[in-house]
């Protein structure tokens, strides 16, 4: 799987609360509580495991979970990233 352009990556994130930072796409959640938090981060790593796509995950503050995804084998963003990005905003 290619890396993206620019262009691509923006039109792929034009219609989300995602954000370019160097070679990876990234969001941040606010959730209800920790708990919450930790629940949310299990379903993103159901997720994660079923497309064998797997993001880096930060839980931090109490109840803030930060996503970082980049296909790291490619040295950028691919299609696989704004995928997943998706798929995790559907869980949300």
């Amino acid at each position: 799987m290619a890396v993206l352009s620019e262009a691509e990556i923006d039109e792929g994130l034009s219609a989300s609360e995602w954000r370019r930072e160097g070679d990876a796409i990234v969001r941040e959640y606010g959730l209800e509580d920790f708990k919450q938090a930790v629940a949310f981060v299990n379903e993103v790593a159901d997720a994660a495991e079923a497309a064998n796509h797997h993001p880096d995950i930060l839980i931090h503050g109490w109840n803030k979970v930060r996503l970082e995804l980049s296909t790291h084998s490619q040295g950028g963003v691919t299609q696989a990233d704004l995928d997943m990005a998706t798929r995790i905003d559907d869980l949300a």
